[in-house]
């Protein structure tokens, strides 16, 4: 009998001692999570990011032949008239609204296709590359803008008769993340490109460690408009939490003839430029218009605004490679940036687009340096909007 009391008080103090330690793991992480709301609250105006685009996902993308399509026709929009700054049109009362798509209106079909393309790209690039870099885009831009429309005319004509390009409805992709900060970490991330009428929201959230309890998280969101050059960036916002301390909010804001980085310093817009979010959303749009530009063996110039500086990144096209999957079998095409990343430098990433699954990137690698890195794999097939008119087909479990 004392036996069996001995041994009831010992599972008792056991569940107790468990209950405990449950609670303690509890106020310990609501008492994180109040600490960044008042971290938040204290950031004030910093904060007011734009709202978040909203989009229900309730089919799964299969696998299918890439689409073949012609870059949808030029209509003469602010967008389009903004491309030729210096013109009268572009003082014109319809294109004053729209100043911040400036950025990469003019930018989006230029500046990527300049260096790779057939004959025209190689006589823009003289006249257009210099002068971005020292802030006088719009003057060469004039006269850039015209070749430019006409350089797509290479891409479209494979494309069958009357097809245009249709950007694809909302996505969210997921995935497992693997990596190395001081010693080995494990999470999971996000993707999510969003879109309502002309206007687009693109989302990265990465996190490290349980999601009950990260380590780090951090969103990169960029937020802009479509044109027929692809998408124009306004703003883009990331915001860095690390357990047990405050959060970190970069902020930056595309104009039409600057970008105002993460320190307020201002920097030249450079044609076709692009944010951390965005560039993958853009590069889809670049393989689909122009598939030719995948081949292995070609480089694709891509114009980006980070948080402290807006350069030209150039990417090499690699051999492509069978991924495996939760779901099967994926090929897809890698890209590789030249740049080496190093310590205090910006974060170099490395890319694997899937032609079969509407180019979206199935693998993601992003440096900070040789001993700092984090890789995301796909984990399920990426799930997307019901498109208009179309049956939504809920996706498995």
């Amino acid at each position: 009998m004392a036996a069996r009391l001995n041994a009831g008080r010992a599972g008792t103090r056991r569940r107790l001692v468990a209950a405990m330690l449950v609670a303690t793991v509890t106020v310990i992480h609501f008492a994180v999570a109040w600490m960044v709301d008042v971290a938040l609250v204290g950031l004030g105006n910093a904060y007011q990011m734009p709202a978040r685009l909203q989009a229900a996902f309730v089919r799964e993308l299969q696998q299918a032949a890439p689409p073949t399509v012609a870059p949808r026709p030029a209509a003469p929009a602010a967008t389009q008239r903004r491309a030729v700054t210096p013109a009268p049109a572009a003082s014109s009362p319809a294109a004053e609204p729209e100043p911040l798509g400036t950025a990469s209106a003019e930018p989006v079909s230029e500046p990527i296709p300049e260096p790779m393309p057939e004959p025209i790209p190689d006589a823009q690039t003289a006249t257009t590359e210099a002068p971005a870099l020292v802030g006088e885009a719009p003057a060469p831009e004039t006269g850039a803008s015209a070749p430019q429309t006409a350089n797509a005319a290479p891409a479209a004509a494979s494309a069958p008769a009357g097809a245009v390009f249709e950007w694809p409805a909302s996505t969210r992709l997921s995935y497992v993340l693997v990596g190395h900060y001081r010693g080995e970490v494990r999470g999971n991330a996000q993707v999510e490109w969003v879109r309502s009428g002309e206007r687009y929201q693109v989302h990265l959230d990465v996190t490290i460690g349980p999601k009950f309890a990260p380590l780090l998280t951090r969103r990169m969101s960029s937020d802009g408009v479509l044109s027929a050059q692809g998408l124009s960036p306004r703003r883009y916002d990331e915001l860095t939490q690390r357990a047990f301390s405050s959060p970190r909010v970069v902020t930056m804001h595309f104009d039409s003839d600057e970008i105002v980085l993460g320190n307020g310093q201002r920097r030249a817009t450079l044609p076709g430029v692009q944010d951390t979010a965005s560039q993958f959303v853009q590069l889809i749009w670049l393989f689909t218009t122009q598939p030719d530009r995948l081949r292995p063996g070609n480089t694709i110039e891509v114009p980006l605004a980070l948080p402290r500086n807006v350069d030209r990144w150039v990417y090499d096209v690699l051999e492509e490679e069978t991924l495996y999957t939760p779901f099967g079998a994926v090929n897809a095409v890698h890209l590789k940036p030249r740049r080496v990343s190093r310590p205090g430098g910006d974060l170099t990433v490395e890319t694997w687009f899937a032609p079969t699954l509407q180019y979206l990137p199935v693998r993601i690698r992003i440096h900070q340096d040789a001993d700092t890195f984090v890789e995301l794999m796909i984990e399920r097939p990426p799930l997307q909007a019901a498109r208009e008119g179309q049956a939504p087909k809920r996706p498995g479990p």
